[in-house]
C-alpha cells in the first residue's frame, strides 16, 4: 500500500534468435508493485543473479491493480495487491494456484502472521507476504505545534483529522488525505465507534457524512504525491502510509532544510494492512515469478527491502539484519499494546464496492 520510485524497472523483452520470436520464459519477468516499495538494488541483483530481465510497473492505488487484473490479460507475472482485494481477487479465480515447492523460502515467514492472513486466503494458497504497514497521521512539527500550543498531543489522535475545529487549523499550511476510499471509509467508521468491516448502507453514509465535514479543508487528495510535499514542507498534515510517511521524515532530516515530520497510530486504533506477492493465473513467465518470490523472501534481500522502504516485512530471520533504527521503531515494528488497537480491512461485497466508489466522488467533489 505505499510512495514508491518510478526508476526502477528498466521495461525489456527478449526475443529469441530463432523460433518466430518467442519470449523466452525463464528470461523474463513483468512485475507489478506499487512505486518506490523496493530497494534500489533488488531488481539489479535478482536480474545479475538470475539472467532474468525484469520490467517493473508502478501504480499507487488498489482498484488500478484490480482493474487491470478483472480485465484479464493483464500482462503481469507477479502483482501486489492488498489483502482485503486480493482476498476477493481470489474468489474472482484471477490468480495462480501456488506450488509451494518452488519457494523454498515460505519457511521463512511468520507462522502466526500466516494463520491471519489464511483468512482471507484459506490455506495460503494464492499469496505470499510481502510487506506490512499501518494507515496514520504524518505531520509537519513545527507547524502543527505553531497552533496547537506548542505541544503535538493532537496527532496521537484521530481528533486531528475528523473534528473540523482542529484540522482546519492545518488547511493553510496543507493537507492531503489518501485517495483510497477502501483506507479512508474504514478509518472514519473506526473514529465514529462503528464496525470498520460493516457493509450497511446507512453506516457507511455515517462515514460519507464525517468525510465530508472535512473537506473543506483538504487541499488534495493522493496516494503518492504527499511524500515528496511533506518532506519538503509543501504539506504538513497527511493521511497516509506508515513507510511513505517515514520515508519523508528521513528524506527531511536529510536534507537538512528545516523541515522535521513525523508519524503516529492514533490511540484509538489504525489500520494494519499485508501487501501481498501473487501469480496471475494467465501470467506468461510464471517460472520466473516463483524465483522472484522465493528471492523477495531471503533474509538479507527483505531486510535490505525494509531498510529502504521502512516498512516491516515478514521475513522473521530478517528481523536482525533490519537496522536497529528501525527495527526499534514502534512506528514500523508496532508494540503488543499498540497493535491490540489495530483492525485489517474486509472484503466488500460487490454492492458495498459500488457504494465506496459513489460516496468517494460525493466526498471529493464536495457534493
Amino acid at each position: 500500500m505505499k510512495l514508491r520510485i518510478l526508476t526502477l524497472g528498466i521495461a525489456v523483452s527478449l526475443l529469441s534468435a530463432c523460433g518466430g520470436g518467442k519470449q523466452e520464459d525463464a528470461k523474463v519477468l513483468n512485475v507489478y508493485n506499487y512505486s518506490d516499495y523496493i530497494a534500489e538494488n533488488t531488481i539489479p541483483d535478482f536480474e545479475k543473479n538470475t539472467g532474468i530481465k525484469v520490467t517493473y510497473d508502478v501504480f499507487d492505488s488498489d482498484e488500478m491493480v484490480e482493474t487491470k487484473l478483472l480485465a484479464g490479460d493483464s500482462g503481469y507475472d507477479v502483482v501486489v495487491p492488498t489483502l482485503n482485494f486480493f482476498g476477493r481477487q481470489i474468489k474472482a479465480g484471477v490468480f495462480l494456484p501456488l506450488d509451494k515447492s518452488k519457494i523454498p523460502n515460505l519457511g521463512n515467514l511468520d507462522p502466526e502472521m500466516m494463520k491471519r492472513i489464511a483468512q482471507q486466503d484459506p490455506g495460503n494458497q494464492y499469496g505470499v507476504p510481502y510487506m506490512i504497514g499501518t494507515t496514520g497521521i504524518g505531520y509537519n512539527v513545527e507547524l502543527l505545534k505553531q497552533r496547537f500550543g506548542g505541544s503535538t498531543e493532537i496527532a496521537n489522535s484521530w481528533d486531528l483529522v475528523f473534528k473540523p475545529e482542529n484540522i482546519a487549523k492545518m488547511k493553510d499550511c496543507g493537507v492531503t488525505i489518501l485517495d483510497t476510499p477502501s483506507d479512508m471509509i474504514p478509518i472514519a467508521l473506526h473514529y465514529l465507534g462503528e464496525d470498520p468491516h460493516s457493509n450497511d448502507p446507512a453506516t457507511l453514509q455515517k462515514a460519507a457524512a464525517l468525510l465530508k465535514s472535512i473537506r473543506p479543508y483538504v487541499q488534495n487528495f493522493h496516494s503518492s504525491q504527499y511524500v515528496g510535499s511533506l518532506a519538503n514542507g509543501g504539506t504538513c498534515l497527511v493521511v497516509g502510509w506508515s513507510g511513505d510517511i517515514i520515508q519523508a521524515r528521513d528524506r527531511a532530516a536529510e536534507a537538512d532544510n528545516g523541515v522535521t515530520v513525523a508519524y503516529s497510530i492514533p490511540r484509538e486504533g489504525a489500520p494494519q494492512w499485508f501487501d501481498m506477492l501473487a501469480i496471475p493465473k494467465d501470467a506468461k513467465h510464471p517460472e520466473a515469478a516463483y524465483a522472484f518470490i522465493n528471492y523477495l523472501l531471503e533474509p538479507k534481500v527483505a531486510a535490505a527491502n525494509t531498510n529502504f522502504i521502512h516498512y516491516a516485512n515478514p521475513v522473521t530471520t530478517a528481523t536482525p539484519l533490519v537496522d536497529a533504527a528501525i527495527r526499534n521503531d514502534p512506528t514500523i515494528y508496532p508494540p503488543a499494546d499498540v497493535a491490540a488497537k489495530m483492525f485489517t480491512y474486509s472484503i466488500n461485497t460487490p454492492e458495498a464496492d459500488k457504494l465506496y466508489t459513489r460516496l468517494w466522488t460525493e466526498v471529493k467533489t464536495g457534493r
